[in-house]
């Protein structure tokens, strides 16, 4: 009995191990798998409602935002500095400028890390901004024609001389141009005085044309009729006399002095009527209204490009001269270099007019 209960206890005790293998849907690799899943879905649909939530200026920001989130342009390979060290997270606000919506830009061809970026903008087109301020302006003197038209047919002064009063655009601005009437003239005859109701025509206009901030033009015109009543006093004298005695009746009506750039004779050069050089329409004044370019090309004319140098000597010395004593120059020694100047000749005893011959 002994020896059965020693051969007993000296059995081999074999422990067995079960390895337990997950196979199937009974593993946990896909559960990681559908959390990316799920998490790459809630970033769509997150990008989706941003979209169609967000307004058209904010969606560009976000762009731009997210094209350079740290807070400096990027010009090095090394990353700008965030909150949470290099290449953390940026602490630059969205700045809600627009970007997306805005014109798209070009990356320079030339090489390298942070290259300057060019707007493919092109430099504004001068030449079309100066078109639409002549159009602009062009319609400015449009209506301002249609309220003179309006103002000539209300008005009781104007209205007995809506006949002698032409209103047109011409290339320069707007032209209005006073003409004598067959029985009814503007002026005198042979004279720059101005009749009574011309003077009231002059000073109605001063009003409108003072309302625009073009300035005017105003030109004298006479028939081919020769002037003879003076010796020496042509049409040239008397177109020049009647422009300036407009001019005077217009300011004594209200408008302002500096808006006047240019007062003109041509006397009987350009015609209204060509056909009948004697016919009473040629007498006129025209005062324009002119465009800009009128304007400047007005004040160019006889604008010399240099002063030449004798001219500048002779202004130098005038100037030293008004400057100086007169007593002091009287009292001055000659200078024994300069040349003698011989003594005026005495002025030739004046002529006696001419009587007038009748036009």
């Amino acid at each position: 009995m002994a020896q059965a209960a020693d051969k007993e206890d000296k059995r081999p005790i074999v422990i067995k191990k079960k390895k337990v293998v997950g196979g199937g849907h009974h593993g946990g690799a896909w559960k990681v798998a559908y959390a990316d899943f799920v998490t790459a879905m809630m970033a769509f649909f997150m990008v989706m409602w941003l979209i169609t939530a967000v307004s058209k200026e904010q969606r560009a920001a976000i762009f731009d935002y997210f094209k350079n989130p740290s807070m400096e342009e990027g010009k090095s390979p090394k990353p700008a500095p965030g909150q949470m060290g290099p290449g953390g997270a940026s602490t630059s606000p969205i700045n809600l400028r627009g970007g997306l919506d805005a014109p798209r830009t070009n990356v320079s061809a030339t090489p390298g890390v942070g290259a300057p970026v060019e707007p493919l903008d092109k430099p504004p087109d001068v030449d079309a901004a100066v078109k639409l301020a002549e159009e602009a302006e062009k319609k400015q003197l449009e209506s301002l024609m249609d309220d003179l038209k309006e103002a000539i047919s209300k008005s009781q002064a104007l209205a007995p001389y809506k006949d002698q009063l032409l209103l047109d655009i011409t290339p320069e601005g707007l032209r209005i141009q006073i003409v004598d009437a067959q029985n009814r003239a503007m002026f005198a005859i042979g004279s720059s005085r101005l009749q009574d109701y011309t003077d009231k025509i002059l000073r109605e206009l001063s009003t409108y044309l003072n309302s625009v901030p073009n300035r005017i033009s105003l030109t004298g015109h006479t028939d081919t009729t020769p002037y003879g009543a003076q010796a020496g006093y042509t049409n040239w004298e008397l177109s020049a006399d009647r422009a300036n005695a407009a001019r005077r009746a217009l300011e004594a009506g209200g408008l302002s002095v500096d808006k006047v750039a240019r007062v003109v004779g041509l006397s009987s050069a350009v015609l209204f009527d060509k056909q009948n050089p004697r016919n009473a329409i040629n007498r006129r004044i025209s005062i324009i209204v002119m465009t800009k370019r009128a304007e400047e090309s007005a004040l160019k004319t006889d604008v010399p490009v240099s002063l030449p140098e004798d001219a500048a000597e002779d202004a130098a010395a005038s100037e030293t001269t008004a400057g100086a004593d007169p007593a002091a120059i009287a009292a001055a020694p000659p200078d024994p270099a300069a040349p003698a100047v011989a003594a005026p000749a005495a002025s030739p005893p004046p002529v006696a007019s001419l009587p007038a011959p009748a036009r």
